[in-house]
């Protein structure tokens, strides 16, 4: 029995079998003139034919793209894409499809066990930067009026173990003072409002490396027992007032390790010295591991300078041996050039959703009773004359992606506990001077003027309740 599709290829192709027969047929049936007529008029016909079918396909992929281009089809491919114009949105319609061939992610929700049951909303501070404090507890009550319940802040190692190993003193200006006194009324403003500190210890001072700062100002110690005896000393002044503690940012990219190769190996060394110091002296304490930031570099660890998949460094950390040594796995989740409905995983595509390819990992070596948090997330509302370095949005979309970023998070990462904003406000306006695209993740300008982002995340804590 004949198919349908035998049927249609025989009457699109009708022009074949006459052409094979004319060609093979004696001489003394055609002349070579009527011969050439047949196949002329043969050939006609099937360029006639293949055009109206280039013409019927042209225009059903120009209808399919009219109504693509419908809003309520713009609206659903902003959903999927996270673009906003429309030829990105479909360029990212053929990623999903793409996508559709890997392997699906294991992210498994069910096994976190704790620290991802938590009010997600934190964000980034320089508190210890404002020298005033009368602008520090301004900072903190607007961080706490916007229904942020976590401040991520670095205690700044080369800040407070300024001169040499357990020198806590301050002789940088005159009078000398203790080095802690603004760190201990940081966590005492955190007191106030009831609110959570992640602090950072990173950011080492340069007498912790004989080359100094020639090995990169934000380069390790030379020894990581001091690192250690520093993270020690902040826990055990600390304890039972501050609990979670992120040892170390980026530390697989450049600048973030100094001026060496990346060292996967190395920072678990580093972060084994500094979990134990800090559990010696305070059980309860949570260990947040180093943000990874996304990045497709692969050449990081043999060539200076350079960074170093955060994917495959988090992969040589477990194979180090890194498990035991953090309680909660942290990442970067900046949404650069599309927005936070991306749905489009690829590992060489870096968008919001890329936390979830850290679970994946996470999962494959039996660590996925951990959540994951981010340390910094935001989107960059540079203007047209500063470099879009990690892309550009306007205001008013900056203003939109944050709440549908935490909207993401709480209805579709479950595994994913806190998601720190970058960042609060500056204490000074020198990025803004210098034209630095940094400036323009901020929520306030330094003088508190609050930018549309700040209202827009205020009233979206305000609409969920908080999330305590």
């Amino acid at each position: 029995m004949r198919s349908r599709f035998d049927q249609d290829t025989e009457e699109t192709f009708f022009w074949l079998p006459e052409f094979v027969r004319v060609m093979t047929t004696q001489a003394t049936e055609y002349t070579p003139g009527s011969q050439l007529t047949v196949i002329s008029s043969i050939v006609k016909r099937a360029v006639r034919e293949t055009l109206i079918l280039w013409a019927g396909l042209l225009l059903c992929g120009g209808l399919a793209l009219f109504m693509l281009a419908l809003n309520p089809s713009r609206q659903l491919l902003w959903s999927q894409t996270g673009e906003s114009a429309f030829l990105p949105q479909i360029k990212g319609l053929t990623d999903l499809a793409g996508g559709m061939l890997r392997p699906r992610l294991r992210l498994v929700a069910q096994e976190v066990r704790e620290h991802a049951d938590v009010s997600p909303f934190g964000v980034n501070v320089f508190l210890e930067q404002e020298v005033e404090q009368a602008k520090r507890e301004q900072a903190v009550q607007l961080a706490s009026e916007a229904g942020f319940r976590w401040l991520r802040q670095e205690f700044t190692w080369e800040d407070i173990e300024v001169h040499g190993k357990g020198d806590f003193e301050d002789r940088r200006h005159e009078p000398a003072r203790s080095a802690w006194e603004k760190y201990d009324h940081i966590a005492a403003l955190a007191e106030r409002h009831d609110m959570h500190l992640i602090v950072r210890i990173s950011n080492p001072p340069a007498w912790s490396r004989a080359e100094g700062n020639e090995a990169g100002s934000y380069a390790p110690p030379d020894d990581y027992r001091d690192f250690a005896d520093f993270a020690g000393a902040v826990a055990a002044r600390y304890q039972g007032r501050i609990r979670f503690y992120q040892l170390w940012n980026e530390p697989n990219i450049y600048p973030e390790w100094g001026n060496s190769t990346i060292d996967p190996e190395g920072y678990v060394e580093l972060l084994k010295a500094g979990a134990d110091a800090i559990r010696a002296v305070d059980p309860d304490a949570v260990i947040i591991a180093g943000a990874l930031a996304a990045t497709v570099d692969m050449d990081g660890t043999t060539v200076p300078g350079r960074s170093f998949s955060d994917l495959l460094f988090l992969q040589r950390m477990y194979d180090a041996g890194a498990a035991p040594y953090f309680d909660v796995m942290a990442t970067q989740g900046y949404g650069l050039w599309s927005g936070p409905t991306d749905r489009r995983m690829h590992p060489r595509v870096m968008n919001f959703g890329r936390p979830q390819f850290i679970r994946d990992v996470m999962v494959a070596n039996g660590d996925g009773h951990k959540p994951i948090w981010i340390s910094e997330m935001n989107w960059n509302a540079a203007p047209e004359d500063v470099e879009p370095r990690y892309g550009r949005v306007s205001l008013e979309e900056q203003s939109a992606n944050l709440p549908l970023a935490y909207e993401r998070i709480l209805h579709d990462w479950p595994w994913l506990g806190v998601a720190n904003v970058w960042y609060l406000k500056r204490a000074t306006d020198l990025w803004e001077q210098n034209r630095q695209p940094e400036a323009y993740f901020r929520l306030l300008a330094p003088d508190f003027t609050p930018q549309p982002v700040f209202e827009s995340v205020r009233a979206y804590v305000a609409s969920v309740g908080g999330q305590d």
